[in-house]
């Protein structure tokens, strides 16, 4: 049983045309597959790949971006409000359209979870994520964003209206702070990662709910914003939280591109972050999967030995072969992301 915490489908999708029904081969035949390649970013992720895999449950995304010259974006942007709103909607009916054709089944509550996790290769569950906050409109949105199925809130991104973030420094703005104190009163948990520093602190000051990362490394091996010093580490699993390992080879080995092969990045470099986030934690009970696949690099950009999602389950046997016991590997696989799902779902 594999749950991943962070896939970019809906945008993929929605903003770039991608048709994730199709085999992963026939998609990178696609328009689609073949600009990511173009890119080197070949797909890694079809709902196919992700049956194969058995990968029980995922969290999707909703997802919309803003022009910044700190990433190389593709894609359509927003400009307004109104437009993030518009663009968040969409992907969260692709994920609707999706379950009605029967190629996933929404989660929401902790028995859909459960009936998800014990269907063995059938339909793989998705629980609606927002990565970046800006969709939401105001707080008076909440209700009805949680009532049409979305159950997990990250603010930040890049910068956004509510919080500093990756590349963007800063505090939650007023905005960030009426919106990570109304997450509970919804019954929504919040997603740190991409937070900045200071956004990061305020928000756990603010929240008392559930809270994770849902796609974040350690900042002792990549020193940049976009992970997590140890501190930020100890205070999310003082909380419960779960970390989710991100498998894009720039956020596994510093200075690590493309250029360098996908040699460059054994699995065990893999190993060498799930472990740190297992001491500091003091158990492995903390630490999941967040792999970000399609969310900006691809087949490329991977750790040696993976070449598609379907290839997830590898990353347990990299473990084995680093002694840990089976228990522990399927924890890291898949246990701790269902403990805390269970935990916060309703």
């Amino acid at each position: 049983m594999l749950i991943d915490a962070h896939l970019d489908l809906a945008f993929n999708a929605v903003g770039l045309g991608a048709d994730l029904r199709m085999p992963l081969r026939e998609l990178h035949t696609t328009e689609f597959g073949v600009a990511a390649a173009a890119r080197g970013e070949t797909p890694t992720v079809a709902l196919p790949a992700i049956r194969a895999a058995d990968i029980r449950v995922v969290l999707g995304t909703i997802f919309v971006q803003k022009p910044t010259q700190a990433f190389n974006l593709v894609g359509p942007f927003y400009s307004s409000a109104e437009e993030a709103n518009a663009q968040g909607w969409a992907q969260l009916r692709y994920y609707h359209d999706l379950d009605a054709q029967g190629e996933i089944t929404l989660i929401g509550t902790s028995a859909e979870l459960d009936a998800a996790l014990s269907r063995a290769a059938a339909l793989p569950g998705l629980v609606p994520l927002m990565e970046g906050a800006d969709p939401i409109r105001n707080v008076d949105e909440l209700a009805t964003w949680y009532q049409a199925g979305l159950r997990i809130v990250g603010p930040a991104w890049s910068g956004t209206r509510y919080s500093g973030g990756t590349g963007a420094p800063g505090p939650l703005t007023a905005a960030g702070r009426e919106l990570v104190a109304a997450l509970g009163e919804h019954h929504l948990a919040l997603d740190t990662s991409h937070m900045a520093e200071a956004s990061f602190w305020e928000a756990l000051r603010l929240f008392d709910g559930p809270v994770i990362a849902s796609h974040a490394n350690c900042r002792k091996f990549i020193p940049t914003d976009r992970h997590l010093s140890d501190d930020m580490i100890k205070a999310l699993v003082e909380r419960d939280g779960v970390v989710g390992v991100v498998l894009g080879n720039p956020f596994l080995v510093a200075g690590v591109s493309t250029d360098d092969g996908k040699a460059a990045v054994p699995l065990t470099a893999v190993v060498r972050h799930i472990e740190h986030i297992c001491n500091l934690a003091g158990d492995t009970k903390h630490v999941g999967l967040g792999s970000d696949f399609d969310g900006g690099f691809g087949v490329e950009g991977i750790p040696d030995c993976i070449e598609s999602i379907a290839d997830l389950p590898r990353i347990g046997g990299a473990l084995h072969d680093a002694g840990w016991s089976a228990d522990d590997i399927a924890g890291v696989l898949g246990g701790n992301w269902a403990r805390w799902l269970r935990s916060c779902l309703p």
